[in-house]
């Protein structure tokens, strides 16, 4: 009897995903340097508490990921690229909370990057583009800190509340938001953004402070 294969557009498809790094794997350790109960995942977790007591470290296999403070999806944001964190405050740039409750996977379906920041919201105001590059303090390039509504037109980025990538981290992925309420953030305060990057176009994948 023959063997049944995939059609060819199906095959072709599987393999692109493939390719574009969607194979998603995360491993989550309930003490820190990786020690103590472990759970993998694949795919998202809405409540990691009904497997772990608590997240003390993680290892990235593939991804990049999208980690929150609380269950749902809710609360403070955290990217989670290509690589080891042996402790709570290698992923939370703010150090304002070692809590890690639910996660999903941060699918990257562009190798470009284009984003656009306004001023004020609803897209008025002054307004910064950013093509193809991290940008570790806006004041450098004559906008200052407040953006109140953003068009992310190409790839993923992440804005930080304070420059050189540090404080309360804000993901946006393509789309537009016209408030900064939109984001999760208690007022519009932005002063660097960066690229999030995978191995399918980036052989480092993981991001690192300079």
């Amino acid at each position: 009897m023959a063997e049944q294969q995939s059609p060819p557009g199906e095959a072709a498809a599987a393999e692109s995903m493939e390719e574009a790094g969607h194979n998603f794997k995360v491993t989550l350790y309930e003490m820190e340097n990786f020690q103590g109960r472990k759970y993998e995942l694949t795919a998202e977790s809405p409540n990691l508490a009904e497997e772990l007591e608590k997240v003390g470290s993680l290892r990235v296999e593939s991804g990049p990921w999208l980690g929150f403070e609380r269950q749902a999806f809710s609360g403070e944001q955290f990217v989670l690229e290509k690589g080891d964190y042996p402790r709570w405050d290698t992923w939370s740039n703010s150090h304002g909370s070692d809590s890690l409750l639910s996660i999903r996977p941060l699918p990257i379906d562009s190798a470009d990057h284009k984003i656009h920041l306004f001023e004020n919201s609803g897209y008025g105001g002054r307004k910064m583009e950013i093509v193809e590059d991290d940008v570790p303090s806006l004041w450098s390039h004559g906008f200052h800190d407040r953006v109140a509504s953003v068009k992310a037109l190409d790839g993923i980025w992440v804005g930080y509340e304070y420059p050189g990538y540090r404080g309360r981290q804000y993901v946006f992925e393509k789309g537009e938001y016209r408030h900064w309420n939109e984001w999760d953030a208690s007022q519009p305060l932005i002063q660097s953004m960066r690229r999030v990057r995978d191995q399918q176009w980036h052989r480092r994948g993981c991001f690192e402070e300079s």
